[in-house]
């Protein structure tokens, strides 16, 4: 019978346990490869991540992404349904005065949590359906029913105040109330008025491209402090920068998507570039005055929802009167 000799039997085995030897080798080293690749890259990415965070103060991937998904939350409830706007608002105006009052508490300043977070949540819908008179009821109402709750918790002795300190706590409720409840439900009453979704889509676009140029220009040319007591990573490059940003897209907003002038889009985005800058600023100060970085840390790369509205919240205000005159 004929057949292959035990030797050449013997000699392909062989061949084929080296060749699948070699082959596994190979895929080990080319793991082992990968592996190092993916490492140096992960450190070479850590090592990126650390000098932004090092010089900008904060996770800036992290801020990308979360402004990106409330953008895109704002997006959907001004263009596809405005009614949802009013939920948006909502969610923002309770974090907001929560945030606030909390701060506030850390500062010897007793505002009432739970009052102060209904009253601003219950704001919104009266603003929304009722307009500017139920916007101006629900504040006044709101500052009313706070200071009487704190008024309420002198009964308890452990929260019991007299003189000058009760009177700061009834001062810092009511305040509570003006800066946010007050501010945004400008916004929201500009929200409801026919076609007023536009305005508050061009206003808050304008906030965001003052305070992005005002960041990126700042920081890439930033050498002379504008505010050092205030907010010392503020400067004069970065308020050019803003200022550049915002009259750009006032007028591109106001000749694309409002159907008004280049002028007033100038106008506008002006206006709208000064009360960003001053409400930042004046965010900036309450917030050294008690002694904290950020208003809360639930927004990871941006602090508090406070710290992200500090400039749209006043803007509020003059887009809703410039809707008014010219809308």
């Amino acid at each position: 019978m004929s057949g292959v000799p035990r030797e050449d039997q013997s000699d392909a085995g062989g061949h084929d346990r080296t060749a699948r030897e070699d082959f596994r080798a190979q895929v080990h080293a080319r793991k082992a490869d990968l592996e190092r690749q993916f490492e140096a890259s992960k450190a070479q990415f850590d090592e990126a991540q650390e000098k932004i965070q090092a010089r900008t103060g904060r996770n800036l991937i992290l801020a990308i992404i979360i402004g990106l998904v409330f953008g895109g939350a704002l997006l959907l409830s001004l263009l596809v349904i405005k009614e949802l706007f009013m939920l948006f608002a909502v969610v923002l105006a309770g974090f907001a005065s929560y945030e606030l009052a909390q701060a506030l508490r850390k500062d010897d300043y007793r505002v009432p949590r739970i009052p102060t977070v209904a009253v601003a949540v219950a704001a919104v819908p009266a603003a929304y359906y009722g307009s500017a008179g139920g916007q101006f009821v629900a504040v006044i109402v709101g500052i009313v029913v706070v200071s009487l709750w704190r008024l309420a918790e002198q009964v308890v002795p452990s929260l019991r105040r007299t003189g000058a300190s009760l009177v700061r706590d009834l001062i810092a409720g009511a305040f509570v109330q003006g800066y946010v409840t007050f501010l945004a439900t400008f916004a929201v009453v500009l929200t409801a008025a026919e076609g007023g979704q536009w305005w508050t889509l061009a206003f808050i676009v304008i906030a965001v491209a003052a305070d992005t140029g005002a960041y990126a220009t700042g920081l890439m040319f930033g050498r002379h402090p504008m505010a050092p007591v205030i907010s010392p990573k503020k400067t004069w490059e970065g308020f050019a920068g803003g200022a550049a940003a915002s009259l750009v897209a006032g007028v591109l907003l106001s000749t694309l998507m409002l159907g008004n002038t280049w002028w007033f889009g100038l106008i506008f985005g002006a206006a709208i570039f000064l009360t960003a800058t001053l409400g930042d600023l004046a965010e900036s100060l309450v917030k050294r005055d008690i002694g904290i970085k950020d208003m809360s840390s639930w927004l990871p790369g941006h602090g508090g929802f406070l710290d992200r509205l500090d400039s749209i919240l006043p803007s509020a205000a003059v887009a809703f009167v410039a809707f008014r005159i010219f809308g």
